[in-house]
């Protein structure tokens, strides 16, 4: 048998993953003859759809392309939102849904039994001409996988990184050809599909910062695990989910409110964090300058939170959702180590006044100057980014190995930041969260989850109510009826459970 190049392998060859062009990719779709569906593309010209022009045998692919700028002709096809905007996930949802239903409309089923239709659509905004506004859009497909099978559907929120409308235009036109070719070629792995998305490009270029999977093909795929996967694969910053447990865009979220962040592992949420946060979240209201109505608790969980020996336990992090969201919360998962990184996040959505609840060691750490050796102007430029906007530390106490009660009084920085600490005391950007249940004050979350997984008793009376119930019923945190260990228990019965 005569070997040719890409028959031979050497020792210490690794295996690397072939990425098509985005030319082969159009190509092999246009090639299958099943395939047949719409484009329509609102703010960037027609660029996913040029790709598949341009790769040859468009015609059995392409149904119709078009692109609606003109407000009033949009409105006419799709209808008009209730907001007035044209950039929304809403106007998106009506654009697939409205083609897919002129698609089987207008080609009979009897005619074309083996046909699986799609609908591309997206509605972006573009680099303005100051260049100050960077822009972004809503990308989707509604498509099938079988003829005779429900629409499944992707759709995601993009931001865009470059300065040039031209090469914006050319990022999405790719983006575009991606999605397509991952729904139907990469639909049963969809975290794979997720990282294809950005197959030929660079996250220089756009960020990803919401997705959502669903119809028969994505029945069992987790939205929120699909937004850790774009936090853990760098595709964006942060995602945020709502108490429900639908993905959420931060900015719709954000966008001009008053922001209390809560940042911890909840690895459970304790009777500690709910104290916490009702009580900085009372004294967060009474700030002059907040609404009540624009108010937004927000409970944080960094990526470094959610490693287990160097890998993120998605197991685990499903956990800490299923608890956060049945106490009614909004999520968001983060890149952000610096809490001055988390305020200029928030920042890009608002100027409103914000706050942040956190305990006397988190508030020591921040004064640490080894977290800021990175950056050119240390711990002073991480400073001025945390505290130069409108923004208040609500500090919770805690107390030491005698007993005592730590707080902004009488908590201890290193010597060289004693006058810094002083400064931003001195002016009120540090406030004590007061009138705190010193029960509480000895509970830590680490502490109950040694407990549970160990089987011990005695760690429902630290958290709040109905979730040591959740706890037991789904079985969270290694939680095992079988190795409960009771106070009766001998040593040597509780060594061998």
């Amino acid at each position: 048998m005569k070997l040719t190049d890409a028959d031979i392998t050497l020792k210490g060859d690794r295996i690397i993953e072939h990425i098509p062009s985005v030319k082969d990719k159009a190509l092999r779709i246009n090639l299958n003859e099943n395939i047949y569906g719409t484009f329509s593309e609102i703010g960037a010209g027609q660029e996913t759809v040029r790709h598949f022009f341009r790769s040859g045998g468009s015609s059995g692919t392409i149904a119709k392309a078009m692109s609606a700028y003109d407000k009033d002709f949009s409105d006419a096809i799709y209808g008009v939102e209730e907001d007035g905007r044209y950039v929304t996930e809403s106007r998106l949802k009506k654009m697939l849904a409205h083609e897919v239903r002129i698609i089987e409309q207008r080609l009979k089923r009897d005619k074309h039994p083996s046909k699986v239709f799609f609908s591309y659509a997206n509605t972006v905004a573009t680099i303005d001409f100051a260049k100050q506004f960077k822009g972004h859009g809503w990308v989707g497909i509604k498509y099938q996988v079988e003829p005779d099978e429900d629409y499944n559907e992707i759709i995601l929120h993009i931001r865009f990184k470059e300065n040039d409308a031209r090469l914006q235009q050319e990022t999405l036109g790719i983006l575009g050809v991606n999605l397509i070719y991952g729904a139907f070629y990469k639909y049963n792995e969809p975290k794979k599909l997720l990282r294809y998305l950005y197959d030929n490009l660079d996250k220089d270029q756009l960020e990803i910062d919401t997705i959502n999977f669903s119809g028969p093909r994505f029945a069992d795929v987790d939205n929120r695990l699909m937004s850790l996967q774009l936090v853990k694969n760098g595709m964006t910053d942060a995602v945020m989910f709502d108490p429900q447990g639908h993905n959420v865009l931060p900015a719709a979220v954000l966008y001009k409110k008053n922001i209390l962040a809560l940042r911890g592992s909840f690895r459970p949420v304790t009777k500690v964090n709910m104290d916490m946060y009702e009580k900085s979240y009372k004294m967060f209201l009474e700030e002059n300058k907040v609404d009540k109505d624009k108010a937004l608790v927000v409970f944080e969980i960094t990526l470094s939170n959610l490693r287990s020996e160097g890998e993120i336990d998605e197991r685990d992090f499903m956990d800490r959702a299923e608890l956060l969201c049945s106490l009614g919360q909004t999520v968001m998962i983060s890149n952000f180590q610096e809490y001055y990184k988390v305020v200029e996040y928030f920042s890009a959505y608002t100027k409103a006044r914000m706050g942040l609840a956190m305990g006397v060691s988190n508030l020591v750490d921040i004064f640490d100057e080894k977290y800021y050796r990175h950056l050119s102007g240390g711990i002073l430029e991480a400073f001025g980014k945390l505290f130069y906007r409108d923004l208040k530390v609500f500090l919770y106490p805690m107390k030491d190995e005698e007993g005592n009660i730590i707080d902004s009084e009488n908590l201890k920085v290193h010597p060289r930041m004693k006058e810094l600490y002083k400064f931003f005391k001195f002016n009120g950007k540090v406030v004590d969260i007061t009138d705190v249940q010193e029960d509480h004050l000895s509970i830590f979350s680490r502490e109950v989850l040694k407990m549970i997984s160990k089987g011990k008793t005695g760690w429902e009376s630290m958290l709040p109510a109905g979730i040591a119930e959740i706890i037991k019923e789904n079985h969270l945190f290694g939680y095992d009826p079988k190795k409960l260990v009771t106070e009766e228990t001998k040593p040597e019965e509780a060594s061998q459970s």
